[in-house]
């Protein structure tokens, strides 16, 4: 009788132990993804590129789709994308000008007050501005794409 007492202690640890191991490694795993260069990243927090193939945004900021409008041509795509999420204005000034820089946006200028940001990026041909406004419970971007006029054109317009 003692045996099958000591037997049925140990099956239960051991159940126990296995149920805890599992446990700890699923939450790992549910948490974290690999990014493209190998290193481990929260998932979720993956950043996408949405309309703009070469604007990266970070996937806590989800899409307004009634305040989005995108308007593509033959040879350009325009429009602003408006977004919002839980993000802290700083963070999300240094996100964009890393990544901005990463797709060969070049910096033109930035401007900011306690609770607003406006980036201004470069591309041949394009523009972004991207305005950023901090709010008590969100925060609001609008990613804002235009093409550049034209040499050409431009001097026609003086």
């Amino acid at each position: 009788m003692r045996k099958k007492k000591q037997f049925s202690t140990i099956v239960s640890v051991l159940g126990l132990v296995t149920f805890i191991a599992l446990s700890l490694n699923g939450c790992v795993n549910s948490q974290r993804a690999v990014n493209g260069t190998g290193a481990i990243t929260p998932k979720g927090n993956t950043p996408l590129y949405y309309d703009f193939g070469d604007i990266l945004l970070p996937s806590e900021l989800k899409i307004d789709k009634k305040e989005t409008y995108i308007i593509e041509g033959p040879g350009f795509l325009t429009g602003i994308l408006k977004l919002k999420g839980k993000v802290e204005r700083t963070s999300l000034i240094i996100f964009f000008r890393n990544n901005m820089a990463k797709d060969n946006w070049k910096s033109i200028s930035s401007f900011k007050t306690p609770k607003k940001a406006i980036l201004l990026f470069q591309k041949k041909m394009r523009w972004c501005i991207i305005n950023i406004t901090e709010t008590q419970y969100n925060t609001y971007v609008e990613v804002g794409v235009a093409p550049s006029i034209a040499e050409s054109s431009e001097s026609s317009l003086m």
